[in-house]
């Protein structure tokens, strides 16, 4: 498929797709006229790329992680070292403590809004003392 296919299927830009191409996370065969070309392996591709980005990874970590992962193609899993599980494992407790802080927000947040939704209660009238 060519790169706007790729862009449409996976709803990611193709300026985007260029980029992942030039930071080594997505490979494509060029056509005589010099045309991208991807297999159908490379929707699911983008998808995890984009996955991992939103985790808050860097293209780097992508791109030492990507080869580790098997694709829908059964391309085989080749750069698993024992360095790379303790980064991912590191990764890994990054994103449980972020998820961990989240919940701890909208934990405050269901305060703040149940407090907000109760009535308001009206002070009662005091008399003044020169009546």
């Amino acid at each position: 498929m060519r790169i706007g296919e790729l862009a449409r299927r996976s709803g990611v830009s193709e300026r985007s797709l260029r980029y992942y191409e030039k930071q080594g996370l997505l490979t494509a065969e060029r056509t005589p006229g010099g045309h991208r070309e991807y297999g159908e392996w490379a929707v699911d591709r983008v998808i995890r790329i984009q996955v991992l980005l939103a985790a808050g990874l860097n293209s780097t970590k992508i791109g030492q992680l990507l080869p580790c992962m098997r694709d829908p193609d059964g391309g085989p899993s080749e750069r698993a070292t024992g360095r790379l599980v303790d980064e991912l494992a590191g990764e890994r407790q990054r994103i449980d403590r972020m998820i961990a802080d989240l919940v701890r927000t909208r934990d405050i947040l269901d305060e703040v809004i149940d407090t907000a939704s109760q009535p308001v209660r009206s002070q009662p009238v005091r008399e003044s003392a020169a009546a």
